[in-house]
This record gives structure tokens, C-alpha cells and sequence, in this order.
């Protein structure tokens, strides 16, 4: 299993256009092949910081199969005009379980 963790920021005054946009798109990642879970946190000292944390069975899952998909396209098109700067993805995988 991967975690892709976005970094988003967003214009400013834009901040619930964007979370109404990335609930709307919650069913395109449900279906999407290989996504087990997906979240969005905001960050309490930022308003426009936000982190999407969306948990793939592989790599090629978010990769391949939903950057390619017309799901993604529509997953853009309602948050997109909200972004401030392009979104910085990574993916990661669990090294250490804590507990």
C-alpha cells in the first residue's frame, strides 16, 4: 500500500469553495481502482494549507489507472481554479508503526 500526501494551497477566500469541491469529488476516488481511503486535513496556523491523503493499493493505482482516468479530470475541474500553485504530491510507505 502507498500513501500519496498532497501539499494544496489555496487563494485566499477559497478555502470552502475548495473543501465543498473535494467532498463532491470523494465518489470519483471511491470508485477508483485501488484507492482504499481518502482525507483531507487543514492546517489550524494556515487556512489555505491543506494536505490530501489518499491511500492506494499500488503506485500505478494513483499513477496510471486515476491520472488517467476521466474521474481525474472531473476531480480537476472542481478544484482546480482554487489552487493558489500547483499541488506537490508524494508517495509513501510505512516504515515504522508506532502503535
Amino acid at each position: 500500500m502507498v500513501t500519496e500526501i498532497a501539499q494544496i494551497d489555496v487563494k485566499p477566500g477559497m478555502e470552502k469553495e475548495f473543501e465543498s469541491g473535494v467532498a463532491k469529488a470523494a465518489p470519483l476516488f471511491k470508485r477508483a481502482k485501488g484507492c482504499r481511503s481518502m482525507r483531507l486535513m487543514s492546517s489550524a496556523e494556515r487556512p489555505q494549507h491543506y494536505r490530501l491523503l489518499v491511500e492506494w493499493d499500488t503506485l500505478e493505482n494513483h499513477t496510471v489507472d486515476f491520472r488517467g482516468s476521466a474521474d481525474f479530470q472531473e476531480w480537476r475541474k472542481l478544484v482546480a481554479h482554487c489552487f493558489a500553485a500547483p499541488p506537490v504530491a508524494e508517495h509513501m510507505s510505512e516504515a515504522v508503526k508506532g502503535f
